[in-house]
């Protein structure tokens, strides 16, 4: 039996340090550009799933990588997101900082340009989503907005 797919290949610290400067960048990206397409899915978890597949899969190809390299990529990864998970449960700033702010699409029954432009959101996607609530106008609706987790919530004027 070859032991050799056991030992590392590559230093330690080299992969500690790709693994964590590759998440980071995934991270920044992902949180700055794919928040309305995620849906109910995080965006760190999203970016977890994704880059574990990929640290699983050089680790298993077998090309002239061990399963060790793998495996501590694969740790350094499980890692960062429990400690940016931990972090945004046990401090408000980290969750401000990691976690996108909701962004308001309607207001008072007027739709937000400006906001539906940083989202490439328009006019004829928010009239579907009313028109899935039930809304025939914009105007009929207090608010709409996109909330942290990519789902779009309205929220109706109140009936008298």
């Amino acid at each position: 039996m070859d032991f050799s797919v056991f030992h590392l290949t590559v230093p330690l610290w080299e992969i500690i340090l790709r693994g964590s400067v590759v998440y980071w960048f995934l991270f920044l990206i992902f949180r700055s550009i794919l928040r309305r397409s995620m849906g109910s899915v995080g965006v760190s978890d999203f970016l977890f799933v994704v880059i574990i597949a990929d640290a699983s899969q050089n680790a298993m190809s077998g090309d002239s990588k061990s399963i060790s390299d793998g495996l501590v990529l694969i740790a350094v990864l499980v890692f960062w997101n429990m400690l940016i998970d931990w972090l945004s449960f046990k401090y408000k700033w980290v969750r401000r900082m990691v976690e996108a702010p909701p962004l308001v699409l309607i207001k008072n029954g007027v739709l937000q340009l400006r906001e539906m432009r940083k989202e490439f959101v328009t006019k004829d996607e928010i009239m579907a989503k009313l028109r899935e609530e039930g809304i025939g106008q914009v105007s009929e609706v207090r608010q709409m907005q996109i909330e942290m987790d990519g789902e779009i919530s309205v929220v109706r004027y109140e009936e008298n």
